[in-house]
């Protein structure tokens, strides 16, 4: 596919993903919804590829539903509300799905205004890192009566808790990069002029990881939001009864052994 909504590139082991509509604030329109798809797809594909970053274009990460493409019913009488649903299970939660099924640790590198949609965009990497510019901004009930998406509710009820998200949801407040990084929201906040060194830097380090390293990591923490202490206990233990006896482990413990980094195999396909 030839990408005119998004960058995307490999430079050693690490893909970026750049929303590149600027003049709008990069909005999630389906054009860059299917190109995410697509380029998603390439990174599982690409066995070189040990690490994703996705970012955004000019001053915003991405500003969520293009609400002037959103007009009544559609050529086949659906309403606004069942054509928007149906674009969801289709492709929007889709491009969700895939980022969270992506066997390579993901990075967002938040370099303005994530709004709407694009929290949920943001929030489903392993890794996030704000711009001290950026905010989080969630307009979906307080300005138009609709509930958040792109699983920004799972993310921020999980990772922000009841009181916070109920607030921010409600209220409709600009949460800042700074603030969002002293909730535990995100990882760091840092200068607007070290965002991509900064996340490049982290980007590869998470290249560097074993091979299985972003999915046996998001496995474990999903089961401790559903498990017991005694279920979660016995989950460490079977997963651990795998991951010992693979290649990864005795290449680490002898390299901690070594007093070196340890160079794990990469991934294969």
């Amino acid at each position: 596919m030839t990408y005119t909504s998004i960058l995307y590139g490999v430079t050693d082991g690490v893909a970026t993903i750049t929303l590149n509509n600027p003049a709008k604030l990069n909005p999630l329109s389906g054009n860059i919804q299917t190109e995410m798809r697509d380029a998603l797809a390439n990174v599982r594909a690409d066995a070189s590829v040990r690490a994703l970053m996705i970012t955004g274009a000019g001053k915003a990460f991405c500003v969520g539903a293009d609400l002037s493409a959103m007009g009544g019913k559609s050529e086949d009488e659906r309403s606004r509300g069942n054509l928007t649903a149906d674009r969801m299970h289709e492709v929007s939660n889709r491009v969700i799905s895939d980022l969270r099924a992506l066997p390579v640790p993901v990075i967002s590198a938040v370099n303005g205004p994530a709004a709407g949609a694009g929290v949920g965009i943001a929030l489903a990497a392993d890794v996030v890192i704000a711009s001290r510019s950026a905010y989080f901004y969630l307009p979906f009930m307080a300005k138009l009566g609709i509930v958040p998406d792109l699983g920004t509710t799972w993310f921020l009820s999980r990772f922000l808790g009841r009181a916070r998200t109920m607030g921010l949801t409600l209220l409709g407040d600009k949460l800042s990069a700074e603030q969002a990084a002293a909730w535990g929201l995100i990882w760091s906040c840092v200068e607007d002029a070290d965002l991509m060194d900064e996340a490049r830097s982290l980007a590869q380090r998470l290249a560097s990881l074993p091979a299985h390293a972003a999915l046996e990591t998001r496995a474990a923490y999903d089961a401790a939001q559903t498990n017991d202490l005694n279920a979660q206990l016995a989950y460490e233990a079977e997963r651990q009864r795998e991951l010992l006896d693979r290649d990864s482990f005795v290449e680490g413990a002898r390299a901690f052994m070594e007093k070196r980094a340890p160079a794990f195999t990469p991934r294969s396909v």
